[in-house]
């Protein structure tokens, strides 16, 4: 992103910036690695650059203010370990049965994309040999508890339990410490 604006070479940085920025960070990585307007306009302000805040403010609202469940989604999947993971499955379990019950649709569908999107993301981490292997086998398995949430949601927890228990779980992610 700081590349990109230094390429620009710009006094200020608004709305067309951040939209350039934008737009190079998902040529070259995929739409899941953009940030907010927000998080790119904090990040060049701490390099120094002069935010034109209206419009940049004027950007982030246009963007999200017609994303009716943007709020539950945010920070919704945590993937910084299988704890994380585990607890952030609850809550998406929560939020689709909220959204079940209210026969909400949409929310359903924006749910599902969300955890497939989480899980590809993983799963590329996974296969990624520049990546440390436990890192990597890691992202593999939390790639796997989403794809058994995504086929069958009301098992998880009886699926999670189970696997955890198992000696290969045991050996691959428990400290030896914890290993009785």
């Amino acid at each position: 992103m700081i590349e990109v604006w230094e390429k620009l070479d710009c006094e200020s940085v608004g709305a067309a910036e951040i939209e350039a920025i934008e737009e190079a960070v998902s040529a070259r990585y995929g739409t899941a690695a953009v940030e907010t307007p927000m998080q790119i306009a904090r990040l060049l302000a701490d390099e120094g650059a002069a935010l034109r805040h209206s419009e940049i403010m004027d950007l982030f609202v246009r963007r999200f203010s017609d994303r009716p469940h943007e709020a539950e989604f945010r920070n919704l999947l945590k993937t910084d370990d299988l704890d994380s993971l585990r607890r952030s499955i609850r809550n998406i379990e929560n939020l689709r049965s909220k959204f079940e019950r209210s026969s909400d649709k949409e929310g359903l569908r924006l749910l599902r994309e969300e955890v497939v999107e989480t899980k590809v993301r993983l799963k590329k981490l996974a296969a990624d040999r520049m990546v440390d292997k436990s890192l990597r086998e890691s992202a593999q398995e939390m790639g796997e508890w989403l794809t058994i949430w995504l086929q069958s949601p009301e098992l998880f927890d009886n699926w999670v339990k189970l696997r955890t228990a198992s000696a290969d779980y045991k050996t691959k992610f428990q400290p030896a410490s914890d290993k009785k």
